[in-house]
């Protein structure tokens, strides 16, 4: 009998491997840029403009999202060490992946993305740690090599983009079934919070410092793109939002002091293990427990001048992981700052437990961490 096993068994793995690859198809696609690219699909081989990239591919592919990376950018580990941890502890040929480039599109390199022959290069919509849609010359050199790039964005224009980047890279890599299931997590998510804010008239006005504890001076703030888009989904006016042009500007303490606004949402830069006593930076995100980020979070609030902030005396200062700009898990963010802006309207909703579906459901692995505090948690 095991004689007649292992013939049959042998007999089923000639027939497999003699079955043909997954037929290809050539699609051209609309990219987030407005970019009409051709690409052969689905891709096997593909490089990340941007290595914090990763997370979003394991929306898609769970079992290994790095199996079709075959270069990527060097700045998840650098900008998200605890992160970037997780994923190598859970893959460790991680390690051996290339490093095209390390932070920002003056660091990449041509020679390395053709030489480890990608189907397709995934980029970030006018993105500040790796190439871009703005690197014209970069993009026509990777044309003539015959590597087509396909533009993502998950930073810029979050909730607008996030939406359409994933519908395009389950087409991609074959994965639609995969993209539809979280698209439908996702708008679920984003609806709860619209239908709760639908007849809201009265909007707090809400100060987002960006990178607190980064620079001694006050302070870092976000304009109406990338994070700053959050609040108003979540029924807040950002603060300094019609009175910075970009992303980002610099609001001195004394209009801070003047503006006075109603909530206070500090992002935090630090990362678990990676910031000492004497650092004003906020430390959230994965491997970092409460009282990391709850002392944390009050040191940074010693800074001159804000504990005379109405929001903070108040009891509405509060902080969140600053990679929430960069990623899908933004839902999870929206849901805490709405609970913020209006606890009344969000008393029962629980942002938390949105995160940890988060990654059941679309990560390799459970959440772990805290992503997010209050001065007022005890």
């Amino acid at each position: 009998m095991k004689i007649i096993a292992a013939i049959c068994g042998a007999l089923i793995m000639s027939f497999v491997a003699a079955l043909p690859a997954a037929a290809k198809k050539t699609v051209t696609f609309t990219d987030i840029s407005g970019r009409s690219v051709e690409v052969q699909v689905p891709v096997d081989h593909l490089i990340l403009g941007e290595g914090r990239f990763l997370p979003t591919l394991a929306i898609l592919d769970r079992a290994d999202p790095t199996r079709r990376v075959v270069g990527m950018m060097a700045e998840f580990q650098r900008l998200d060490p605890a992160g970037y941890a997780h994923y190598l502890k859970r893959f460790p040929h991680l390690a051996d992946i290339p490093k095209i480039g390390f932070n920002g599109s003056e660091t990449f390199s041509i020679e390395k993305a053709i030489t480890v022959k990608p189907d397709v290069a995934i980029f970030g919509l006018n993105s500040g740690h790796g190439p871009s849609d703005r690197n014209r010359e970069l993009l026509a050199q990777l044309d003539a090599a015959g590597i087509p790039v396909v533009v993502v964005d998950f930073r810029y224009d979050p909730l607008v983009n996030t939406p359409k980047s994933i519908e395009l890279l389950g087409r991609l890599l074959g994965r639609e079934k995969e993209a539809a299931e979280f698209l439908d997590f996702y708008g679920t998510q984003l609806n709860l919070v619209s239908g709760r804010l639908k007849d809201v008239t009265e909007k707090p006005r809400v100060f987002l410092e960006i990178w607190v504890g980064m620079r001694d001076q006050c302070c870092e703030a976000m304009g109406n793109s990338m994070m700053g888009r959050f609040i108003e989904k979540a029924g807040g006016v950002n603060a300094f939002g019609d009175k910075i042009p970009g992303a980002r500007a610099t609001v001195n303490l004394e209009h801070l002091m003047i503006s006075q606004p109603d909530v206070y949402i500090g992002t935090a830069i630090g990362a678990a293990g990676r910031v000492d006593k004497e650092s004003k930076r906020i430390v959230l995100g994965p491997a970092t427990d409460r009282d990391m980020a709850q002392t944390s979070f009050r040191r940074a609030m010693t800074r001159t001048g804000f504990e005379d902030l109405k929001a903070v005396r108040a009891g509405r200062a509060h902080a969140i992981w600053h990679h929430f700009y960069n990623t899908p898990m933004n839902v999870a963010a929206v849901q805490a700052m709405a609970k913020w802006i209006h606890p009344d309207r969000f008393a029962d909703v629980d942002p938390r437990k949105t995160l940890e579906i988060y990654f059941d459901r679309f990560q390799p692995f459970p959440a772990d961490g805290v992503y997010w505090t209050s001065l007022e948690d005890k």
